[in-house]
């Protein structure tokens, strides 16, 4: 294998034996021996489902490869073959490097071991020695940030727990190739945000195969996808290019399915069907309720992950409404305020600060901060003076799904700035959405109308 492939599967297949009956099984183990013996040939008592099909692909050092599909298209069953816990009925797989996977939540771990055992245990699978181990449990151990339930049972744990631990252990084993399996769906925003900045810097030089569900990660992460279905390779290309033929596949099928059941079904008799023509039906529906767009903000987190030099720190931030009592729960589309207050410990000239808003994949969907506002007239902040900067803006609609607002000082220009404070995410925005926004931000339409023209003609305006 050529030493830029991190990993080449050829012809793999799997296949699994569906016994119906216990006894089936029985008859297996035993009557196939006698039937040859007997010149016989031998009953198969089993069904066969072929979970994975001729899967042929290369995974190139420091590539991230996205792997979609529908539930039963085989994904985890390939992840579980490339990491040894699964062996294929046919074909063959190499791989180049060492490999650190989070597959099936809490797979590796024994749940009667502490969290300190398994990540010995864990590590020592990994390929780790014992001192090596020694020398970064601390790591581990600040990473996961689960305090005092590293010495407790693992059983104890909760979802969120576990998977802390378990990306503690494989972002401190030295991987070359990174196996995620849809962890990143469980876990606070925090420890989210903490995952996805260690899987940034790991792929600028690792290779990481990557399975979700969730097509905007997929988008955003990988260089290429792998679509499955069904067991089988449909399509290996750009993410764009793979999602939108997912998304095809699934609409199709999907609406097939829909119109199978609407044809089965007498919807005059059904007394749950709304009435499309009732106008009085929809008369009921409160507008507002719909286009809600509730924001609750987590207070700011100072203890969060930060860097710099020191010589001012970021002490608060917050995100508002003017004039109302309460801080923490705004209505998306009114007219907001972001304030950051910093102290200097020396005398910073030209101090700009700023902030990154930020969904929970990292991605930076809006961002602003001072300098251009005091470029032609800078001020000087002295030693021990404090200082705020306040944005005003309209918040955007968002999507369901929680954010964080990274703040920071720096000195000097936009392009020439020394780094004083950055806080990573301090500041977690949940949007509890009741209206359905469609990609990343949603518009503040002004009208939306339709025309019906008499004679049929295309009207364009």
């Amino acid at each position: 294998m050529s030493s830029d492939i991190a990993i080449k599967v050829e012809n793999l297949s799997k296949c699994y034996q569906i016994y119906e009956q216990p006894r089936d099984r029985l008859k297996q183990f035993i009557l196939p021996h006698l039937q040859r013996a007997l010149g016989q040939e031998p009953n198969h008592y089993y069904q066969e489902f072929w979970a994975l099909k001729d899967i042929s692909f290369e995974v190139k050092k420091g590539e991230t490869i996205g792997i979609i599909g529908r539930n039963g298209s085989g994904k985890s069953t390939l992840l579980q073959i490339l990491c040894g816990t699964l062996n294929p009925t046919s074909g063959s797989f190499t791989t180049n490097g060492r490999i650190a996977a989070l597959l099936e939540l809490g797979s590796g771990f024994n749940p009667e071991f502490t969290g300190r055992e398994n990540v010995y245990m864990n590590a020592a699978v990994l390929g780790l020695r014992t001192e090596e181990v020694d020398q970064r449990f601390n790591d581990i151990s600040t990473f996961a940030d689960i305090g005092q339930f590293i010495e407790q049972p693992v059983k104890t744990y909760s979802s969120g727990m576990m998977v802390r631990l378990a990306f503690a252990v494989i972002a401190h084993v030295d991987a070359d190739i990174l196996v995620i399996d849809e962890a990143l769906a469980v876990g606070d925003a925090f420890f989210t945000q903490k995952c996805m900045r260690f899987l940034r810097k790991f792929m600028e030089t690792g290779s990481v195969l990557f399975v979700s569900h969730d097509t905007s990660a997929v988008l955003n992460l990988c260089n290429r996808a792998i679509l499955l279905s069904l067991g089988e390779v449909i399509q290996i290309n750009t993410p764009q290019k793979v999602i939108e033929k997912y998304l095809v596949d699934f609409y199709e099928s999907f609406q097939k399915t829909e119109t199978n059941i609407r044809s089965d079904q007498n919807f005059s008799e059904d007394e749950n069907v709304i009435d499309l023509h009732d106008r009085e039906t929809f008369q009921t529906f409160d507008k507002e309720s719909i286009l809600s767009n509730d924001i609750e903000v987590i207070p700011f987190q100072s203890t969060n992950d930060s860097f710099g030099t020191g010589y001012a720190k970021v002490i608060s931030v917050k995100l508002f409404v003017k004039n109302r009592n309460s801080i923490n729960l705004i209505n998306g589309k009114e007219q907001v305020t972001l304030e950051i207050n910093c102290l200097t410990t020396k005398d910073i000239f030209s101090p700009i600060i700023g902030f990154q808003f930020k969904d929970r994949l990292g991605q930076v969907l809006f961002c602003d901060n001072t300098y251009l506002t005091y470029q032609l007239n800078p001020i000087t902040a002295l030693a021990g003076q404090s200082l705020s900067a306040y944005f005003n803006f309209k918040f955007p609609q968002l999507p369901a799904g929680d954010y964080t607002i990274s703040p920071a000082i720096a000195e000097g220009t936009q392009l020439n700035h020394v780094q004083h404070h950055w806080i990573h995410d301090a500041l977690l925005v949940k949007v509890n959405t009741t209206n359905h926004v469609m990609g990343l931000v949603g518009l503040d339409m002004s009208e939306i109308s339709i025309q019906l023209n008499n004679n049929f003609e295309l009207v364009m305006s």
